[in-house]
């Protein structure tokens, strides 16, 4: 049977009804489609019961905030950004195993939204969690392929009820239901966004540098696919991006040999992110991003395209 979301929003917005009852519920929006529709089918359901919060973890695409921010006063969503930046990356300080820390970021931003669910008087939280995150985290007896920051990630003790209205919904899923609600093309139709954030595009320890140079090298990445995309060139992946390995190769910069960072680009067709094979980006536009990152990030002196399917690969590096 096909998926309707006309009837999928109807009673979506009765459950969140139904399980919210007369208390109040708190939602986390990161600005990714998964966030903004489970945010705006709540803000449907409980329009008086509801606080909307946007944590700036420090680990968010370039101009992230300012994005968010300036989209949801234009659609009238009541935004509380919260900056936990400090917060974050003083947490991440010195890990640089995949698993640890997504479940620091997972523990810090329940923390965060019980702090301030608390302030509201709110007890449960509502999540833009989807199907693949739980399964990949473990899910109905499958191995756990990685932990999802809001699923596998979350600690054990937690004071906030979870409400997770697109649970058994895949990407292209929630895609439907986002034009269904009216919400704009560019926002239901964004590509996915790691909850983790830049934390595990950032191979190994996060620190503020790294993740700068990340944010460099999406928007770089971005803009020539998006640019590819709009001449004609090529079709638009499900997703891509660029990540930081952690060890640096030696090149040359002007007439002295260098010590720099490599920097992986990655973008990946798929329909629902359980599996995806790579892209085949024509070569001039490959050359483009690699002459621009080089170039406009001082820092970095290589840059590699990834060639690998999932399975054996993950789309994200971590």
């Amino acid at each position: 049977m096909a998926f309707n979301p006309e009837k999928f929003i109807t009673e979506a917005t009765e459950a969140i009804r139904k399980k919210i009852g007369k208390e109040k519920a708190i939602t986390a929006l990161s600005g990714g489609v998964d966030s903004f529709v489970a945010a705006t089918l709540a803000a449907k359901a409980i329009p008086g019961q509801l606080r909307i919060v946007y944590v700036d973890n420090g680990l968010m695409r370039k101009d992230e905030t300012k994005r968010v921010s300036e989209t949801a006063r234009a659609l009238g969503v009541d935004l509380k950004v919260v900056d936990a930046r400090k917060r974050f990356l003083d947490a991440l300080k010195g890990v640089s195993e995949p698993e640890a820390k997504r479940k620091i970021i997972g523990e810090a931003f329940v923390r965060i939204f019980e702090e301030e669910a608390k302030g509201h008087g709110s007890t449960f939280l509502i999540q833009g969690t989807i199907a693949p995150d739980w399964i990949e985290s473990g899910g109905m007896g499958r191995d756990t392929i990685k932990s999802h920051h809001n699923v596998g990630g979350l600690p054990e003790k937690m004071r906030l009820k979870l409400c997770e209205p697109l649970r058994e919904l895949y990407k292209h899923e929630v895609r439907m239901v986002g034009k269904g609600l009216g919400l704009p093309e560019a926002i239901y139709q964004r590509q996915p966004f790691p909850g983790p954030g830049l934390g595990v595009r950032v191979v190994g320890e996060v620190t503020e540098e790294k993740v700068a140079i990340v944010q460099d090298a999406c928007d770089i990445t971005e803009s020539e696919i998006d640019a590819a995309v709009k001449a004609g060139k090529m079709e638009r992946p499900w997703q891509y991006f660029a990540a930081l390995l952690p060890s640096k190769t030696v090149g040359v910069r002007g007439d002295e040999r260098a010590y720099q960072y490599t920097v992986i680009v990655r973008a990946v067709r798929s329909l629902d992110g359980m599996t995806a094979n790579f892209s085949h980006i024509p070569q001039d536009v490959l050359e483009k991003i690699s002459t621009r990152i080089t170039n406009e990030i001082r820092t970095v002196g290589r840059v590699v395209y990834d060639i690998t399917n999932k399975p054996p690969g993950t789309i994200e590096m971590e």
